[in-house]
């Protein structure tokens, strides 16, 4: 049973990222063929580099991804705070619609998200589509997943520890920035990266709601792809990879950081729990060792 186990492991992280390290490979191509591998040669990084067109994209996909995410995690954490105080009823409805627009096809939120702009556009008699209409969609897809990260924190937090401040003399606005804020900032900081992860790899609402002439990187992609495919395309997604997985493991790094330090007791007795349930296996793989020894 364990052999199946690790061979259906080993199949799905081949089907995962099998794709991605060919794509990785073949961006250190020496030649222009996306099939054949000529040699290691770092010239495609420097054409991606040289080219206007590419730092115009990066630098509006970095202002786009920050800018929202910073305003959706603002936005977000106040949302998830506020329903963490309504009454049940109210809190599980509001939650379920928050949860809706992850569920909804992207290419669905694209269409009404541009019906929305051309109608607002026509009726004031403004620009249909720039870079306000695309934050302002970049913030409304990330809001929900901001929420979803920052409530388990909320819940997982001392009640009692607000009214503790106000006792001691806060402001309802000081407790929160003094003892709520640091108690749920894993949640904040986790949702933070997630929008801006979204942010920065959307392709599908970017390309309904931007205007012409702005591009992000995936869009920017999009439109190599329509002309000869080279793998200074595969550069620039090798890139992409990089930045995402360095950002998530940072993260994830910071986050146990913060946890442990916050909560160390926790730390410690999660560690001797792991510990006991080690030697509770080893003792009773011990005596299975010794009953079969004996029997024989």
């Amino acid at each position: 049973m364990k052999t199946l186990r690790r061979i259906y492991i080993a199949l799905l992280l081949i089907f995962l990222y099998a794709p991605i390290l060919v794509m990785i490979v073949f961006s250190f191509n020496k030649s222009a063929s996306t099939s054949a591998f000529a040699g290691f040669d770092l010239k495609w990084y420097g054409e991606l580099f040289a080219k206007d067109e590419v730092g115009e994209a990066l630098k509006n996909t970095l202002l786009l991804a920050v800018l929202s995410s910073v305003i959706a995690t603002v936005i977000g954490t106040a949302a998830a705070v506020g329903m963490s105080r309504m009454k049940r009823r109210w809190r599980q409805t509001l939650q379920n619609v928050t949860d809706i627009p992850m569920m909804n096809p992207d290419i669905v939120t694209a269409v009404s998200m541009l019906m929305l702009f051309v109608f607002v556009g026509t009726a004031l008699g403004i620009s249909t589509r720039s870079f306000v209409t695309v934050l302002i969609a970049h913030i409304t897809f990330n809001l929900p997943y901001v929420v979803l990260s920052v409530l388990p924190k909320i819940r997982q937090m001392d009640k009692n520890l607000p009214e503790a401040a106000r006792d001691l003399g806060c402001t309802p606005l000081q407790s929160f920035f003094l003892v709520e804020l640091p108690a749920i900032l894993p949640g904040v900081l986790s949702g933070w990266l997630m929008a801006f992860t979204l942010s920065l790899d959307d392709f599908i609402i970017t390309q309904f709601t931007k205007g012409e002439g702005f591009y992000t990187l995936p869009t920017y992609i999009y439109a190599m792809t329509k002309k000869k495919v080279k793998p200074d395309m595969y550069a620039l997604s090798t890139l992409i990879f990089l930045t995402i997985l360095v950002l998530m493991l940072l993260s994830n790094f910071v986050q146990a950081k913060m946890e442990a330090k916050r909560d160390p007791l926790t730390a410690k007795g999660k560690a001797r729990e792991a510990q006991m349930r080690r030697q509770k296996r080893a003792q009773r793989a011990a005596g299975r060792e010794a009953q079969g020894g004996g029997e024989v």
